[in-house]
């Protein structure tokens, strides 16, 4: 249901269900999500069609999630000020098209920047999905249900990305990992064209595109700056000058959203306990889980010598396991409490990514990818869905948009600067080396500092996010 100060434009004769809008919704989503794991498995094509480096390979992932983090407020408010219909037709148009550019790119740069484009469609086009959903479910259990199914295809499609990009990378090629989300995107997008609704809360304001350019700028210099340590070390001038460069940014960012009129991101939000809680704990929480994907895929084809469709078939329990988490979290929500569930959920996440630390090169399925991956996963789930709900339940009706794409920039923001921090991780301890043994030792590293990454959160949100029932 609208709230009233929206300005909606709709007609009774072609109102659709609420569950077509849910699924568009949704559909956009899951492509946005998809995109951030579907080429994990196909690294290893890329790198030796484009001759691409180690370090390339991380910005193949991370040119991508930086312009999706960094963009992210600017679509929600986007979404606010001229509609949240529109910004999702534009961000859906430029998504698919850039991910036509990627598919055909010659040569590693071009694809690097055809990543930073889909990660741009995709800044614009998600925020738009959650405020779309929120707009046209009442708040209540309908609402906690819908945020619960819109969480799981996009935890979904972050898990289904590995089979998914299998799949196309040994029956077609690498491009196929790119190229398909042309077809299902001019199909969303013609969907959406015909059954979503429009709805906007402008007021006159205008966008901060300083403030987007100077996060987006600040973040993608620190995530340089961190990939730099691999090769230059910590205190050489190629990884300081970077760091000091992103820190700066982010410094002016906050300066200039505390003197504009209409900052992109209203530092006063954050006053709002579940609003500033449920988003440092969805960053943290990002910061690791995010990760999960890009190693796992690494080590089952770079150690165990698994092809890119076996690994993606290996990773299956895994994407069942996250759907399974999103769904039942709404269910113990109001049993357990909305903050138990988040802390319950980050537990055995947890749990999972010390069991996965004990990897070996002899790599036993059962016990060294299935089951710790099945506890990641499941407990990424059930942390995503309370979390997205507490941060977006006190959003006042010109603030949605906003507020939803802050969800996703925390996720994504400590993702990819997460995905930075641990690939560096894992590459000092194995030392450069392409030897079995030293490339798990170095993953192994970087799940075991994932593990106590998620322990920081489980402390956080026991102390910080507010006691909640999903009813309120």
């Amino acid at each position: 249901m609208l709230e009233a100060a929206d300005v909606t434009r709709i007609s009774r004769r072609t109102a659709p269900p609420m569950w077509l809008v849910v699924a568009l919704a949704c559909a956009g989503q899951f492509l946005v999500v998809l995109d951030v794991s579907v080429v994990n498995v196909a690294l290893p094509s890329m790198r030796a069609d484009l001759g691409l480096s180690a370090q390339g390979l991380q910005w193949v992932v991370n040119a991508y999630a930086i312009a999706f983090a960094g963009f992210m407020l600017l679509g929600g408010r986007a979404g606010d000020l001229y509609g949240r219909k529109r910004m999702f037709l534009v961000g859906l148009a430029l998504f698919t098209l850039a991910s036509l550019g990627g598919g055909l790119a010659q040569e590693g740069g071009q694809l690097l920047v055809a990543r930073a484009v889909q990660g741009l469609g995709a800044a614009v086009l998600a925020p738009s999905t959650l405020t779309i959903l929120t707009s046209a479910v009442p708040e209540g259990a309908a609402r906690a249900r819908a945020i619960a199914t819109w969480t799981a295809v996009g935890a979904g499609g972050g898990a289904a990305g590995g089979l998914v990009g299998g799949a196309l990378v040994d029956g077609l090629s690498w491009r196929w990992v790119l190229l398909i989300n042309v077809p299902i995107g001019a199909v969303v997008l013609a969907g959406s064209v015909r059954w979503l609704a429009e709805s906007r809360n402008g007021g006159g304001r205008r966008l901060d595109l300083p403030g987007a350019v100077l996060v987006t700028a600040g973040l993608a210099t620190l995530a340089y700056g961190i990939s730099q340590t691999e090769a230059e070390g910590w205190t050489a001038a190629a990884t300081v000058v970077p760091l000091v460069a992103g820190f700066a940014l982010i410094g002016v960012f906050l300066v200039v959203e505390s003197r504009t009129a209409v900052p992109l991101m209203p530092l006063g939000l954050f006053r709002v306990r579940a609003v500033s809680s449920a988003n440092v704990a969805m960053f943290l929480c990002g910061s690791a889980m995010f990760c999960m994907w890009f190693f796992m895929t690494l080590y089952a084809q770079n150690v165990l010598g698994y092809t890119p469709l076996e690994a993606g078939l290996a990773l299956v329990p895994s994407s069942l396991a996250v759907l399974l988490g999103s769904k039942v979290a709404p269910r113990f929500m109001p049993v357990l409490g909305v903050r138990n569930v988040a802390v319950l959920g980050t537990v055995v996440a947890a749990v999972g990514f010390g069991w996965q630390s004990l990897m070996t090169p002899e790599g036993d399925y059962l016990t060294e990818i299935m089951f710790p991956g099945i506890l990641m996963m499941l407990g990424a789930g059930l942390t995503a869905t309370p979390l997205a709900a507490l941060a977006t339940s006190g959003a006042a009706p010109g603030e949605a948009g906003l507020v939803s794409g802050l969800v996703n920039t925390s996720r994504t923001m400590g993702g990819s600067l997460g995905l930075a921090v641990m690939s560096t991780i894992a590459a000092t301890r194995s030392g450069g080396s392409d030897a079995a043994g030293a490339l798990t030792e170095g993953y192994a590293l970087a799940f075991r500092t994932g593990a106590v990454v998620l322990v920081v959160g489980v402390v956080l949100m026991g102390v910080w996010l507010p006691r909640r029932t999903a009813g309120r």
